[in-house]
């Protein structure tokens, strides 16, 4: 696993009206750091949303809706996993809670039908006058990696 890559199986606490799952606490002391905002994303079926890192943030994710192919890259100059590529298939038949850590590219494609819908808890808030994101084209980068599916 990449340096610095947590991950968390979420439960599921089921009764008659339905369910209920934590996703990340501030009383967790192997995954919390502390809080930024919270928001959610949607991708839809075979479609890539990827590559960026930040460089002030850790971000955790949990797919909320349908399945999502979760993919992490670290480029990191000293870290002793540089060159490494981790993939996370998360969603609502694997529950997941991910820590991305700051410097480690990372992007996502929805692999179930229709929407997949991604939480993240960043813990840093996103400036809008300065972003911190640096991207790089999902196809046609330096990463290694081929979102294309793996098939046999």
């Amino acid at each position: 696993m990449i340096e610095g890559v947590k991950i968390k199986r979420l439960k599921l606490i089921p009764d008659e009206r339905g369910w209920l799952m934590e996703c990340l606490r501030s009383d967790d002391a192997e995954m919390f750091e502390k809080f930024g905002q919270v928001y959610v994303t949607a991708v839809y079926s075979g479609v890539v949303k990827a590559w960026h890192y930040h460089k002030l943030q850790n971000d955790h994710f949990v797919v909320l809706h349908g399945m999502a192919k979760v993919v992490l890259y670290d480029d990191r100059e000293g870290s002793p996993t540089r060159g490494e590529i981790n993939e996370f298939f998360m969603g609502e038949r694997n529950p997941l809670l991910l820590r991305i850590p700051r410097g480690v590219y990372h992007g996502f494609k929805g692999i179930s039908p229709g929407e997949t819908i991604v939480m993240n808890i960043p813990t840093e808030v996103y400036r809008y006058d300065n972003p911190d994101e640096y991207r790089l084209d999902p196809h046609n980068s330096h990463i290694p990696y081929s979102w294309e599916r793996k098939d046999g």
